[in-house]
């Protein structure tokens, strides 16, 4: 496994948004230099290696971060599975299995390939999704953990090995859940996985009324883990009492020998955001599994959790580029910043109303130029559409607001931090005909390796195919 060194800045880097009244021209004291991890000259340098706009990955930063995770408190044993859907590059879910012993979490078939080609075991991947494959069974049979997230898949799962005794995992929704733009715990948000508005999982009155173990003893499987997933929360009273939940789903079936918690765990990626301390919510957990263990005849239980911001949210960042410069005047006028990146490559801002840290670094790449001027902006993407906005107003993509940055020129480097988890793996790529941006991977020593090439405009279109002739 490769070495690490500290990282490159510090979470106090991180830049805070400011009202519309801010002066035009105000001291910049209290705006940063540099970004999470890349200072001006190693920002320039990423953008030598593979051209602007471009995603930034540390590998210091994913370290540290699963460290933390291999850390979450357990009673009899751990597994971490990392969610690659937040950022599925090979050389982030190399790292994960290979260098941290991390397994893998994949939300469709086509993960659940695109893992296998980098070189994770099929053993090593646990499938959770909405929509089942086609060759679920030869993945099943590769080795791959399959878990049933509606009655029409444990159905079809069953019927295809009808008397087999075919190990499966059954996901239920617990009837809550624990979104990040909501404040509910039953009602929608987009980033909420539990509860009645959601479809994830099978609802766990099928699970306590019978159903499940219906279809279950027909077709002779045999149910080996339980899989909740809550949604992208931070409140531990929550985590603690689906925990418990959960626990008592294991109790039907002596089978079970796992219990996966899933994910969502919440990194503030601003100042005064709260993140999840995986301490926090990992010691009455584990204290539970004790419990169960005790009112169970002895039966220890695995945990499982599934992190996927958490391990790679603040360990990348969108490196783009100042193109333009344009303000409007009268009520309502802003100053806009025009990036060469946008909604193309981060969809947060305009999806959720995401607000993400950002730094505005002097083009030249030197420190010492870094100016001593700040202004109130509005940051909009390169993109023909009006929703292309990168400082919305926080949880409100409709509405736009201002960030106070660092008085920017054309040319200069803006670096977007807490995009490592959603951005390259979400965006709305090749939208205006935009390629895809190219990945980096910065090491502890600060060389930057390129894990990605840029798109060219030839790969956005190649799959077309010509009508015959005369059809138009």
């Amino acid at each position: 496994p490769p070495s690490f060194g500290r990282r490159h800045g510090s979470p106090s880097s991180l830049s805070m948004s400011a009202p519309a009244a801010e002066a035009e021209s105000t001291s910049a004291s209290s705006v940063p230099a540099q970004s999470v991890f890349l200072t001006p000259e190693l920002a320039k340098s990423c953008i030598e290696a593979a051209g602007s706009p471009l995603y930034a990955y540390s590998l210091s930063q994913l370290n540290d971060a699963a460290d933390k995770c291999l850390a979450f408190p357990n009673a009899y044993g751990l597994t971490v599975r990392y969610a690659m859907k937040a950022c599925p590059n090979a050389t982030i879910l190399k790292f994960f299995n290979g260098s941290k012993g991390i397994h893998i979490d994949a939300s469709s078939g086509f993960e659940v390939r695109r893992a296998i080609s980098a070189g994770v075991p099929p053993e090593h991947i646990s499938l959770s999704t909405q929509e089942l494959p086609s060759d679920f069974a030869e993945l099943m049979d590769m080795g791959v953990k399959v878990n049933c997230c509606s009655l029409l898949q444990l159905e079809k799962i069953g019927a295809h090995y009808s008397g087999k005794g075919q190990k499966i995992g059954v996901r239920v929704n617990p009837g809550v859940g624990s979104g990040g733009f909501s404040a509910s715990t039953t009602s929608f948000s987009k980033t909420n996985v539990g509860g009645p508005s959601s479809s994830f999982g099978i609802w766990h009155e099928s699970v306590t009324d019978g159903t499940v173990g219906a279809i279950v003893d027909k077709h002779g499987l045999e149910v080996e883990r339980i899989h909740t997933h809550i949604g992208s929360g931070s409140d531990p009273a929550i985590w603690q009492s689906v925990a418990i939940k959960s626990l008592s789903f294991c109790a039907l079936w002596d089978t079970i020998h796992t219990l996966n918690l899933g994910g969502g765990y919440k990194v503030g990626r601003n100042p005064g955001e709260p993140s999840t301390d995986l301490q926090e919510i990992g010691g009455p957990v584990a204290e539970e599994f004790r419990k169960f263990a005790a009112e169970n005849d002895g039966r220890e239980l695995r945990l499982e959790i599934e992190p996927g911001t958490y391990l790679v949210a603040m360990a990348g960042a969108l490196v783009s580029t100042v193109q333009d410069k344009v303000s409007t005047s009268g009520e309502g006028g802003h100053t806009f910043l025009k990036l060469d990146a946008g909604m193309t490559d981060v969809l947060r801002p305009s999806l959720y109303g995401a607000v993400h840290p950002m730094s505005l670094l002097p083009g030249s790449g030197l420190t010492s130029d870094v100016g001593t001027e700040s202004e109130s902006v509005v940051v909009v993407g390169h993109c023909c559409e009006s929703g292309d906005l990168m400082t919305p107003e926080a949880g409100q993509p409709e509405s736009l607001a201002e960030r106070l940055l660092r008085k920017a020129d054309v040319g200069d480097i803006l670096v977007m931090d807490g995009s490592g988890a959603y951005c390259a793996g979400m965006s709305s790529k090749n939208y205006n005909s935009f390629p895809e941006a190219p990945e980096v991977l910065v090491d502890a020593s600060g060389e930057v390796h390129v894990i990605r090439e840029r798109q060219s405009l030839e790969q956005i279109y190649v799959n077309e195919r010509e009508v015959p002739e005369g059809v138009l």
